[in-house]
């Protein structure tokens, strides 16, 4: 039901809201159109839906991998399932805030809008830190990218260098196909930094372990690199375009300003092992919990997540959450998001945990 305020304000209902067009916030619109969950809107803030895959050209996306699906391609398809599912799609619009516990505000080229929903779903994704936040001295010259912007730089299907000498900073997977995105197109990678004790390399690319970048050189354009090896020794790299990769933190605004709590460990929204977040009727997904996972790992949780929603939808009760489970060291991998199992509801009719 639509319904327009004097100040031109227009208050709408939905049965699922989705912020975030990425591939969880796709996939789990999917799966809940599909199933019948009434009206499933999704909304993007950019003008194109599909996410972080749209900008990544190289070959191995999907469930299993493919080496001939690029991420462009994977997003067109979970964008296209998502329509054929029946779910709602609309770009250009950004949720600014929260009128209640499941109403947003958003703006658009169209206006303002309320939209309250039976049910919130926080997709909004993971990004990088770029260099000032990582508080790496130095001038501001030309030729200093993050992951992201590398790959909006370069034209999807021409094969301009951006810069003759670059150096990675980071050597994570992210960081590995930036490199070879920078081959392609006829730039020099001549190192690989990571502060780790040890990475995977690339054939051809020196790999320097427990080294840090210290300041950036150059006026008007890079001019190279000082690096500091965790024993001492320093120097400086000769480049004009350095990378920074592998540092994402989720993008949480969203979730902080709905008083959603965050786990420590990963600083987006805590929720339990059915994607339920502390405030009833709102879940996470995707890499706003966690950045970053893959593309298909991100739309698995989506998927995954659309039986909870659905069980929500139909009435079964959310549940107390139960005391926080906190991930200890030693933890080989990255941060985890806290899981809180759910506390058995005080009446008979308590639930399954999913």
């Amino acid at each position: 039901m639509n319904r327009t305020d004097p100040t031109g304000r227009t208050d709408r209902t939905v049965d699922v809201l989705v912020v975030g067009a990425g591939p969880a916030g796709l996939a789990l619109a999917t799966r809940a159109a599909r199933a019948g969950a009434g009206r499933v809107e999704v909304l993007e803030r950019e003008e194109e839906p599909g996410g972080a895959p749209r900008h990544c050209h190289h070959g191995g996306f999907g469930s299993p991998p493919l080496p001939w699906v690029t991420g462009p391609a994977y997003a067109r398809r979970a964008v296209a399932a998502a329509l054929d599912a029946g779910a709602a799609l609309r770009t250009g619009v950004t949720a600014t805030g929260w009128a209640g516990p499941l109403t947003l505000e958003t703006t658009s080229p169209s206006g303002l809008e309320r939209i309250t929903a039976r049910a919130v779903v926080l997709a909004t994704g993971a990004r990088e830190r770029p260099r000032s936040a990582r508080l790496v001295p130095g001038t501001r010259p030309a030729g200093v990218f993050t992951t992201g912007e590398l790959q909006r730089s370069l034209h999807p299907h021409g094969h301009h260098p951006i810069g003759r000498r670059a150096v990675l900073i980071g050597a994570e997977p992210v960081a590995r196909h930036a490199a070879r995105t920078l081959r392609r197109t006829g730039t020099q990678v001549v190192a690989m930094l990571t502060q780790h004790p040890r990475a995977t390399a690339l054939p051809g690319i020196p790999l320097l372990t427990r080294t840090t970048v210290s300041e950036l050189h150059g006026r008007g354009r890079l001019t190279g690199v000082a690096v500091r090896h965790e024993d001492g020794r320093s120097g400086v790299i000769a480049c004009d375009t350095v990378v920074f990769t592998g540092d994402w933190i989720p993008e949480h605004d969203l979730a902080r300003r709905g008083g959603i709590a965050l786990a420590p460990g990963t600083r987006g929204p805590a929720v339990d092992a059915a994607f339920r977040t502390g405030t009833p009727g709102v879940f996470a997904v995707g890499n706003t919990l966690h950045g970053i996972e893959s593309a298909a790992t991100a739309a698995a949780e989506g998927a995954a997540a659309a039986t909870p929603l659905l069980a929500h939808l139909s009435g079964t009760p959310w549940p107390t959450p139960g005391p926080p489970l906190l991930v200890q060291p030693p933890w080989p991998g990255p941060p985890r998001p806290t899981s809180r199992p759910p506390r058995p509801a005080p009446s008979s009719s308590a639930p399954p945990n999913p």
